[in-house]
């Protein structure tokens, strides 16, 4: 198995989404991710937690933070941008609820992926203290700067060439 593609920290979050009575003769409801809770609540997923005025805040499960060894510079940049974050993400789903919590990441390049395929419904929201401080903790562990080193181009020998040309029945 290849240690490299192994999360070397996993830590559990609790994932809220709001719907909201739409505006638009189209469609009933809009649903988003609007935070994380640090932990897996006790409660089931899809728990009203709040109802008001059309809005209803719900706890729609749980994901894991994977983070691994070879990313770290990206988690660095996410918590150096002064309002760090988590993306949730929320795949269309079959059946009583019309998403499920897929996935929940630090990584902001990996969050961006996630908008490609279409049907997600991919959110930023604020990363929770608990999780900035065990990434940066994480980072000073494991985080390893890679200096960039430009080759230097070796010349083309021509007498190599030219025997090479010969050799080959080529004339």
């Amino acid at each position: 198995m290849n240690s490299a593609a192994q999360p070397l920290l996993r830590m559990p979050l609790g994932v809220l989404v709001e719907r909201a009575r739409a505006e638009s003769p189209w469609i009933d409801f809009v649903w988003r991710g609007t935070g994380v809770l640090p932990d897996e609540p006790d409660m089931a997923p899809w728990t009203v937690l709040r109802e008001q005025e059309g809005t209803t805040l719900y706890y729609a499960g749980s994901a894991m933070v994977d983070l691994y060894r070879s990313e770290t510079a990206r988690y660095r940049d996410n918590l150096a941008s002064g309002d760090p974050c988590v993306w949730i993400v929320l795949t269309p789903a079959e059946g009583t609820w019309p998403y499920s919590v897929s996935a929940v990441t630090a990584d902001p390049a990996e969050g961006e992926a996630f908008t490609e395929a279409g049907a997600n419904l991919v959110e930023a929201v604020p990363m929770p203290e608990v999780l900035r401080e065990a990434i940066e903790k994480f980072i000073a562990e494991h985080h390893v700067e890679t200096e960039f080193v430009k080759r230097e181009r070796r010349r083309a020998d021509p007498e190599v060439l030219a025997r090479r040309h010969h050799e080959g029945g080529h004339e």
